[in-house]
């Protein structure tokens, strides 16, 4: 049973802008992800909710300001970073951080990103199931992907499917 969700932060619920650098909570414009607040209202009774993000010059209080001025902070229970963690996606030890933190058993925790490299191939081999998030290129290459969707509004679907089983 899927008890945890765990997202990547940048370009899956909130908006990488290229031309900014440094922690996201003091760049000029912040934004969530297209459908970003609409799923995570719709699953925030359902499921605990958390990010594991590659940040490594915002710990967990900076994530959680820059989702704060998206309006999306109260959403997630945990945040877990690279900075705070010093270790990083794809490394095992973070999934393993990520986990520990969520307090729960990889089959427990699902895994949503936008990177089949950093987010969902990691999280599978740590026993985890992932959704990935095609927002760039061909979702048929996502066939390792436990779930592909292309809007997060199709999230809860996806989770329904997991749910059900094989």
């Amino acid at each position: 049973m899927i008890r945890w969700l765990v997202f990547d932060c940048g370009d899956t619920i909130m908006r990488v802008w290229p031309d900014y650098t440094g922690p996201m909570a003091h760049w000029p414009q912040v934004e969530a992800m297209p459908g970003a607040a609409t799923m995570l209202a719709a699953l925030r009774g359902r499921y605990r909710l958390a990010q594991a993000t590659n940040a490594s010059e915002s710990g967990a209080e900076l994530v959680r300001a820059a989702l704060a001025r998206a309006g999306l902070d109260e959403a997630f229970e945990v945040i877990v970073t690279a900075r705070d963690l010093g270790v990083s996606k794809p490394d095992p030890a973070f999934y393993g951080a990520v986990l520990a933190a969520c307090g729960c058993a990889p089959d427990e925790a699902v895994m949503v990103g936008d990177s089949l490299a950093l987010d969902v191939r990691p999280a599978q081999a740590a026993g985890m199931r992932a959704v990935w998030y095609c927002v760039r290129g061909d979702p048929s290459e996502g066939g390792e992907a436990d779930e592909t969707i292309t809007d997060l509004r199709d999230l809860p679907d996806a989770l329904a499917r997991l749910d059900a089983g094989p």
